[in-house]
């Protein structure tokens, strides 16, 4: 056997892209994606991505060039996700809901040759590119005009092209060829997309991953949720976010219909999940509290399907938003994983347990996902796996196919969380269990060390998050005289309260309920909480605030002994 190799029929490069030419076949007549009163189906998709492909060749688009978009979850953001690879380009999706600044920064970073811009992202866009030095040459533009703006804006199809675009994204797609054959990647370790970190601790970094990469995190992602055939999704995750979890290429595996909303609140949703029938649909924990907190609750009629990530949900978040009618899944991954590869793999005899120790069970981000070859948490100095006993702090490490091939342009960044030893450090602190569930206590930034003591932040806040009062809760350190560090809790309260909680009664709540070294000596009230652009609470924002309160005062040592 020793004398049969890999041959060019048995190693031609995975991708996702050949999802929706499979999807065209499939499914061809059902619908792909339904905006406002809008749809398409998978043939119109799969044509409209060829021939956007095919226009980007047409003007020397092709293998290597990055291209950009700053869209919302819209039809041509969807159909972008195809189209650009298929050109043999690398898609970089921006984040809207980034400032001028941080888009200049960006886009003179990845040097892409065009950028696709949403109707409402014009003057972003147009600011970030006049912060471009001279000698910096821009990216086309081409606009995404929108004749359903359900966003409120002005509706700015009807109005004339600024000058600065060179054309629109529908004349683009027109002018192409729907024959068009698309470029397959040479090696699969070919890019496929550039995605920018969302600088939780840090500035951006840019994530390049693989069409080999994404495949796999796609594939493995839909065999982890149990997606079925043709679901109803809803997109209330931004594609910007890692492309929609991988989700984007996913529903056309699966022909599935992709219901996109601009912009959305808790009202919004419950109205599309009605309309629509949606099954499953994606979220932060942040989306959960809205959905869960919100005063137009109704159970839902039919069971939804919702997935969470993106930080460690509070256990009473989920338990609420079970109690409406969600069947929440809980998995981990990052930018630089391209999707989860850690999910709260659930066991049939956990179903026989009391509302809130499943709750409390589900919190946890669990086990690797079978794409994933093994993940780990281990002591950062010994590389040593650490004790099963669910409190011994490590960081979480892992290793498998769909980890990026590394940051752009920072070899030094790639080099240090991408070992010798063959893991990716993921600079996320967790604890393993005796059964074998990992559980992430932290980010290694974010953990507070107050008289010696390592704490977890995230085991504060899901107390806080337990009070009838507290809408959203974070915890950080504050610098102290005697203790060094304590924590410092920030929260915003709900809104329909006739009493509100003073600091004390959150500190007394605390006490009852946690160790003293862990109860937080400072609480912040704020109308909400600032957050990073895919929606998660910015610790370092937050760390500043703490810090510019000064050192809290030796004199109250005792109150904590």
């Amino acid at each position: 056997m020793e004398e049969l190799k890999p041959r060019p029929a048995s190693c031609f490069p995975f991708t996702p892209l050949g999802f929706l030419e499979r999807a065209a076949t499939v499914y061809g007549d059902c619908t792909s994606i339904i905006y406002n009163n809008t749809s398409f189906t998978w043939s119109q998709t799969h044509r409209r991505c060829l021939q956007l492909a095919s226009s980007l060749s047409s003007i020397g688009i092709g293998s290597g060039h990055v291209v950009s978009v700053l869209a919302y979850n819209i039809p041509a953001m969807y159909e972008i996700q195809f189209g650009v690879p298929m050109s043999g380009a690398i898609l970089n999706c921006i984040n809207t809901r980034l400032d001028a600044r941080t888009v200049s920064v960006l886009l003179r970073h990845c040097e892409p040759k065009l950028l696709f811009v949403d109707t409402l992202s014009q003057s972003l866009a147009l600011e970030a590119i006049s912060l471009f030095p001279p000698n910096k040459s821009p990216p086309l533009l081409v606009l995404i005009q929108d004749d359903h703006d359900d966003a409120g804006g002005s509706n700015s199809s009807l109005s004339t092209v600024d000058s600065r675009f060179c054309c629109t994204y529908e004349s683009l797609v027109e002018k192409g060829d729907p024959n068009f054959k698309w470029i397959r990647p040479k090696s699969e370790w070919s890019p496929i997309v550039l995605n920018y970190t969302s600088g939780t601790t840090s500035s951006p970094k840019g994530v390049v991953h693989s069409h080999r990469g994404i495949f796999t995190m796609t594939v493995d992602s839909l065999i982890d949720w149990e997606v079925p055939k043709q679901p109803v999704y809803l997109w209330t995750l931004p594609m910007f976010h890692a492309n929609g979890w991988s989700f984007t290429w996913g529903m056309a595996a699966v022909g599935g219909t992709n219901v996109c909303v601009r912009k959305f609140d808790a009202s919004t949703v419950y109205s599309l999940i009605k309309k629509h029938g949606v099954t499953h649909m994606c979220g932060a924990p942040v989306v959960l509290n809205m959905l869960s907190n919100s005063p137009e609750i109704k159970p839902l009629p039919n069971p939804v399907q919702i997935l969470t990530a993106g930080a460690p949900p509070p256990a009473a978040v989920l338990s609420r938003t079970e109690s409406l009618g969600f069947v929440v899944s809980h998995g981990y991954g990052l930018t630089e994983t391209g999707g989860l590869v850690v999910s709260c793999a659930w066991k049939r005899e956990w179903n026989k347990l009391p509302a809130t120790e499943r709750a409390r069970l589900k919190a946890r981000q669990g086990v690797r996902t079978i794409g994933m070859t093994e993940a780990d948490v281990v002591d950062p100095e010994s590389g040593l796996s650490v004790k099963r006993d669910g409190s011994t702090l490590g960081e979480i490490v892992l290793r498998g196919a769909s980890v990026m091939l590394g940051y752009l342009k920072d070899p030094n960044a790639t080099n240090k969380c991408m070992k010798e030893n063959g893991w990716f450090y993921t600079g996320d602190v967790g604890v393993m269990h005796s059964d074998g569930y990992m559980e992430i206590k932290d980010r290694s930034k974010d953990v507070i060390i107050s008289g010696g003591e390592n704490l977890s932040s995230v085991e504060v806040e899901s107390v806080l998050y337990n009070h009838p009062a507290i809408n959203e809760a974070a915890v950080v350190a504050r610098p102290d005289e005697y203790w060094g560090e304590t924590p410092c809790a920030f929260v915003s309260l709900k809104n329909e309260l006739t009493q509100k909680p003073s600091e004390q009664d959150i500190i007394q709540y605390c006490r009852a309920k946690l160790p003293h070294y862990m109860v937080p000596k400072t609480v912040v009230f704020k109308e909400e909480l600032p957050k990073t652009s895919t929606g998660k609470i910015q610790k370092f924002a937050l760390r500043d605030m703490a810090k510019a309160l000064g050192p809290s005062s030796s004199s109250s040592r005792l109150s904590r002994m």
